[in-house]
């Protein structure tokens, strides 16, 4: 073999049998050949395993889906490109012109903007309303033909907690699927409710580290694949390093969220008795207004903490500004989940997409600031942030 041939032919460098690494390699390969054209065939039509084409699976993005549905409950998943791929994704693959959609004032604006803009121009209608509406969605659902109710808790940014069983036990009574994201209460949250299929932001908990953006798609394996092929059709695709970054990111998943849901609990008890603070938006706390459903809900109360600030010299809007100008561990910045710690100000927050009586829905007020509550020592966090109050309050 001529040298020319050779750089693009290399040697093999194959394991033994039982020889393995402790870290599985990543598969930076777009192709994957057999020996054979038969074998080829066999794998096309799903008589045998393997890969072909890493817009359709790839075996490092596939370790990683194999994880995410074990720790969610569920039978399969599929990775994409960024949590709100998942969302459109799963939405794009299960409704058609003419379905109805149950979404919600709470939910993420982008899922929002995806299903009321972009499938409205397809025909795709939806109903809009409060997420703690509880008899409001069992009278809506049961008013109207459903294909689909999309939720999130908790919500983002504060913290509501929807009645799982409660919404799930209608929607499934009337025919329509449900589709949650559970971004901010993670894979060992909420796989034990009847939820058709969760869609996860792997960007925030799972890579926990602000360097990679992913998504996830996950449910038992029928559903699953009844939009698959749609959605690599698609081309939302993971790319495997990022996987192996998320697979990486995952082995430390338990340690940081743990430590991270204790800081929360204790910053927004913190919080709760500051004098700056109106209110304090945490499911940790007895005084949220669905304490005990998320005690019953979940295992922990997330790592996201969201309060209001009392009116101040120049409004709430300007408090929430010097507040954040004079954090110096929390980056004002989106996302949320990382080991470092978050914050979102109020003027970055505002819902613009919606009438009046749907964004006092919401509670945000224009003093709302979101916090996504890191690893640093929690002493340091709190001392921050009680230099941010005192500044937001001074004028």
């Amino acid at each position: 073999m001529k040298p020319r041939t050779l750089v693009n032919h290399p040697p093999a460098a194959d394991l033994a049998p039982d020889n393995r690494p402790v870290v599985a390699p990543i598969y930076q390969s777009v192709k994957f050949a057999f020996d054979t054209v038969a074998e080829t065939q066999r794998l096309l039509r799903g008589e045998r395993e393997g890969y072909f084409y890493t817009r359709d699976s790839n075996p490092t993005t596939r370790q990683l889906e194999r994880l995410l549905a074990d720790l969610q409950g569920r039978e399969e998943c599929l990775c994409v490109g960024s949590g709100v791929a998942a969302v459109s994704s799963a939405l794009f693959g299960l409704l058609k012109g003419g379905d109805h959609v149950l979404c919600f004032a709470e939910s993420y604006g982008p899922s929002r903007h995806f299903l009321r803009r972009m499938l409205g121009r397809y025909g795709v209608t939806h109903t809009l309303m409060s997420i703690e509406d509880d008899a409001g969605i069992e009278r809506e659902l049961a008013a109207r033909p459903t294909r689909l109710v999309l939720f999130e808790s908790p919500t983002n940014p504060v913290t509501k907690i929807a009645d799982i069983a409660r919404l799930t036990r209608a929607a499934r009574a009337h025919g329509a699927l449900t589709v949650m994201d559970n971004t901010f209460a993670g894979f060992h949250n909420h796989g034990q409710y009847d939820v058709d299929m969760f869609v996860h932001s792997l960007t925030k908990f799972a890579n926990g580290h602000s360097d990679v953006m992913a998504g996830a798609i996950i449910a038992n394996a029928a559903l699953l694949k009844s939009i698959r092929h749609d959605v690599t059709t698609l081309g939302p695709v993971l790319d495997p390093h990022a996987a192996f970054l998320v697979l990486r990111g995952m082995r430390t998943y338990y340690l940081r969220y743990e430590a991270q849901c204790a800081s929360a609990q204790r910053i927004a008890a913190w919080l709760e008795a500051h004098p700056a603070v109106a209110r304090v938006h945490y499911p940790g706390l007895a005084s949220h207004p669905r304490h005990a459903l998320a005690r019953e809900q979940m295992h922990d109360f997330g790592a996201v903490v969201s309060f209001d600030l009392a009116e101040g010299p120049g409004g709430a809007m300007e408090c929430g500004r010097r507040f954040t100008d004079t954090l110096q561990l929390f980056a004002a910045t989106p996302s949320l989940g990382s080991v470092e710690s978050l914050v979102m100000p109020p003027q970055i927050m505002q819902p613009r997409d919606m009438p009046d009586e749907l964004r006092a829905a919401t509670a945000l007020t224009p003093g709302t600031v979101r916090l996504s509550i890191g690893i640093e020592d929690c002493d340091d966090l709190i001392e921050d942030l009680g230099r941010g109050l005192a500044a937001a309050t001074a004028g």
